[in-house]
């Protein structure tokens, strides 16, 4: 842990024994007011990827999450084309079983 997040936590943990820190922690719409505020950097970055995904649409961008499918699904024929392929020499590779898959299935 760095020396700046100890201090943090010490000063933290100073603040949360006082009495005064204590009784305003009870208080409902502190806490309301801290979680929102917590919860803030997540909700931006959530809402800036979502407008991200959707400027990329428009523009008729892919996505990250497009480009990764597309690659799953490229990996998943080179590797169907290399078994078709061993299966017409006849030689199956050791790690495959030499039955034909069903379309659509997966691994």
């Amino acid at each position: 842990m760095s020396t700046f997040k100890k201090a943090l936590m010490k000063q933290g943990m100073k603040l949360m024994s006082d009495p005064r820190v204590q009784k305003l922690m009870q208080d409902e719409r502190v806490m309301k007011a801290l979680m929102a505020a917590m919860s803030a950097p997540g909700k931006a970055q959530t809402f800036a990827r979502d407008q991200v995904e959707t400027i990329a649409k428009a523009m008729a961008l892919a996505t990250e999450g497009e480009l990764k499918d597309l690659r799953r699904t490229v990996r998943k024929l080179e590797e169907e084309l290399a078994r078709m392929k061993a299966d017409q020499k006849g030689d199956v590779p050791a790690d495959r079983p030499s039955r034909p898959r069903a379309s659509g299935s997966r691994r």
